[in-house]
Order: C-alpha cells, then structure tokens, then sequence
C-alpha cells in the first residue's frame, strides 16, 4: 500500500503511465491512441491516480520502461486541464541496446500531450536517481554509442522533485 507517513511512494511497473496521444496517420482525420501502455487501460490509470488524489498520498513517483524511449511526465487525474494538480512525476527510461521510435515522431507527440516534459527515442541508455528525504534528482543517462561497451556517457536531461510538490521539475 501507500505510506502516508515518508516523503517518497515508488511505484514500479512496467511501462509509461501517462496519456500518449498520437498525431493522425498520414490521410486520417482523427487522433490516435497508444493502446500498449497504461493508454490502453484508461480505467484503471483514472482509478489508481485518483486514490493518490483522494489519499493525498506524498511524493508518488513511478517508473516505468520497456517503451524504448525516455519519457519525464507530470500526472494528472485531468490530462486536458493544466490547472489540475499533479499527483505524481513520472520516469520511464529507455534501453541501453534496442533502437526507439523516432525522435521526429516523438517531438510532434510532445504538442499533443503538454503533461510530457520530456521524450527522447533516438539516444539509448538508463536514469540515475539520487533520493533524499527532500528531493528525488533524475538524471538521464545517453551512451554515445550503444555498440561500444567503451562508449562515453551523457547527461541527457535532469529533473527533480521536490518530496512536498510533486511534479518533475527540470534541474
């Protein structure tokens, strides 16, 4: 269950979380939908966020993998509305192998879901992250090359959050 009494609540599943509307294919007129992560699933995504709501559940973090590309995203129980607080900051990191979509595609998905802070497909590698019981520091971690075990890494991005105001923040 969720600790109400520490900073930080993890949850580690298996894929990215947040809404992931897609452009209209090419001679399509309507939007669309990503149906293999927690898109696929709207019912039980609205009823998990609204437990964090309605349990004020403190630093809800979740972390997620397996969509060869990193994401950063606030959550909300209303994705259309950028007033609604934020109940949770999201990290779903890529892998350090495997080749990712497009990062043209995923930079056209960013106009269409303004909750992701961040997506990078075409870079490979993992997040670190740094808790204390005041702040979570993501870093994301690019290797240069992913077919030189010798290959330099990079920071790709850093976040953090802040354990008493959810939502990543860029550091």
């Amino acid at each position: 269950g969720w600790s109400l009494q520490h900073p930080w609540n993890l949850l580690a599943q298996q894929t990215l979380m947040a809404r992931l509307v897609r452009p209209p294919a090419a001679g399509s007129d309507g939007v669309r939908v990503w149906t293999d992560g927690w898109e696929g699933y709207p019912a039980a995504r609205a009823r998990l966020l609204s437990v964090l709501a309605e349990r004020r559940v403190p630093g809800a973090v979740v972390l997620g993998g397996d969509v060869h590309a990193s994401y950063v995203a606030a959550l909300r129980a209303r994705w259309d509305d950028e007033r609604a607080p934020v109940l949770a900051s999201e990290f779903c990191g890529t892998s350090i192998s495997s080749h990712g979509p497009p990062q043209k595609r995923l930079d056209a998905e960013l106009h269409l879901n303004p909750h992701i802070l961040h997506a990078r497909g075409d870079q490979r590698g993992c997040i670190r992250f740094a808790l204390t019981r005041a702040r979570l520091e993501a870093d994301l971690r690019a290797v240069a090359d992913p077919d030189d075990a010798a290959s330099a890494v990079t920071s790709q991005a850093r976040f953090v959050v802040e354990a008493a105001q959810p939502g990543p923040q860029r550091a």
